[in-house]
């Protein structure tokens, strides 16, 4: 019998699972939809498919461990641990997981330091100060609605915004205006494991040869938030990124902003000893906004990996050394 650990590190976007052993190496790995409690359309449907797909021909019974960091989970603890024990217990498994902000994994899957810092920047956004891996500082991750100052939601409801003044005349035209040109690119799909056919998709957008209305716009962006959540907005901030690197003036202000907030929340934390993690993926890809916000630090700064191999490493840690030997050891091989 070869014990096994899990971890689960669930954005708005999507959810990744690792199944890894004792020593450190990758046994099974699982993927689902959104699984942010706050964000998600269907937070646990995300979390069991990517448990069952990770577990694929391995026994759950080996199962000693298990770490689900959940973005969202703070601002929701109690219903964060019931919608993960549920999907935990519906994978076949014993006991229960511990959830952790999704801070943790993301500092763990990068380094294997035990303090630092981490500013996560994807669907949402938060920062954390981690001492002796605990979260001991904390700033934004208040979800779309109250926070997440920078994220990706937060930057496709700018770019609506900005969309919606250029139309109705309050400000200067914008290329944002073309996200909304072709209903067919923007329009809701149907949540990862559902089945059947969605909601009807709204209709093309303005006549041929005109821009949409302010009204049409409006009915695209409600519609895709009652099928896919307010998660469903951060899919205007490739365009975003687009515009703002063919200089259009609205889109490189929302970037401007974003970078300057995102700043302001790793300041928040104060003091931080260790490396600062990057994580999320507009600050782990080549993006504007990610060299705007790196340009404002200062410091040992570390680019996130692989945030469910991070989950993992801190279940070997939580399983003790009775059933992991060297607990340190396995992180550094678990994440590279």
């Amino acid at each position: 019998m070869t014990a096994l650990v899990i971890g689960v590190d669930g954005g708005g976007t999507s959810t990744r699972c690792v199944v890894a052993t004792v020593s450190g190496e990758v046994a099974g790995r699982g993927y689902g939809g959104g699984s942010n409690i706050l964000s998600s359309a269907d937070p646990g449907g995300s979390l069991r498919g990517a448990l069952l797909a990770a577990l694929a021909g391995l026994d759950p019974g080996e199962v000693t461990a298990g770490v689900f960091g959940l973005a969202g989970g703070d601002s929701a603890r109690e219903r964060t641990e019931a919608v993960a024990t549920e999907a935990w217990r519906a994978a076949g498994l014993a006991g229960r997981p511990s959830v952790v902000s999704d801070t943790l994994p993301a500092f763990a899957g990068a380094t294997a330091e035990a303090s630092g810092a981490v500013l996560i920047a994807g669907t949402g956004a938060v920062a954390a100060r981690i001492d002796d891996r605990r979260v001991t500082g904390r700033a934004d991750g208040y979800g779309w609605l109250l926070g997440d100052e920078g994220s990706g939601t937060w930057i496709g409801r700018r770019a609506v915004r900005a969309v919606l003044a250029s139309v109705d005349g309050r400000a200067a035209p914008t290329a944002l205006l073309g996200c909304f040109g072709d209903a067919a690119e923007l329009a809701p799909s149907r949540s990862p494991g559902r089945t059947g056919p969605g909601p009807a998709a709204p209709g093309p957008l303005g006549s041929a040869g005109s821009a949409p209305s302010a009204q049409e716009i409006v009915r695209l962006v409600h519609a895709g938030i009652a099928e896919s959540g307010p998660a469903w907005l951060a899919r205007l901030a490739p365009a975003v990124e687009a515009a703002a690197r063919d200089g259009d003036a609205a889109a490189t202000a929302i970037l401007d902003e974003a970078a300057r907030r995102l700043a302001a929340t790793v300041g928040a934390l104060g003091p931080v000893s260790g490396p600062l993690v990057l994580a999320g993926s507009l600050l782990t890809e080549p993006t504007l906004l990610a060299g705007k916000v790196r340009a404002g630090l200062a410091g040992t700064v570390v680019t996130a990996r692989d945030s469910a191999a991070g989950a993992a490493a801190l279940a070997l840690h939580a399983a003790g050394a009775g059933a992991v030997p060297d607990p340190l050891a396995a992180h550094r091989h678990l994440i590279g």
